[in-house]
């Protein structure tokens, strides 16, 4: 071996855990500290709690708090909110184009795709099948329960 590379070696270095548990092990460092040990891991202990150094947990829960705070209130295709199209967040053009064809609200257009399906919105000159997937999408979000009728090609 070559001289003066190696660590020095600690045979009785001491571990401590956060939760007062020590015991000696051999290292190249005199002390070391850990979070958690056999006896007071979950695995171990059977307990069901969290481990969370770094605040992980409590993020998450804020996120997913706030999202379910963010959902509105599911409506089914039996009462639908009369709420203005507007709400989806589409573009202006679009919502210029089908409020000049009687397409304002949800229901205006619920009741055009019972009358005559994806055609019937298809009809309405600058509306393409990217801006009929989106309105979908977004209706089926809220809890909108559309009509499925296949468009004949």
């Amino acid at each position: 071996m070559r001289e003066n590379i190696h660590p020095k070696w600690f045979p009785d270095a001491k571990v401590t855990c956060q939760c007062g548990n020590t015991w000696t092990v051999g290292s190249t460092k005199p002390t070391l500290t850990v979070d958690v040990c056999s006896n007071c891991h979950p695995f171990y202990t059977g307990e069901q709690r969290i481990v969370d150094t770094e605040g992980q947990v409590d993020r998450f829960m804020k996120r997913l708090e706030a999202r379910d705070r963010s959902v509105p209130e599911t409506v089914t295709s039996s009462g639908p909110a009369n709420f203005p199209l507007t709400e989806l967040g589409l573009g202006r053009q679009y919502m210029e184009l089908l409020s000049s064809n009687g397409v304002t609200t949800a229901q205006d257009f619920i009741s055009k795709l019972q009358e005559g399906g994806d055609e019937a919105i298809l009809e309405i000159r600058g509306v393409g099948r990217k801006v009929l997937t989106d309105i979908k999408k977004k209706l089926r979000q809220r809890g909108f329960e559309l009509p499925t009728m296949q468009t004949a090609e």
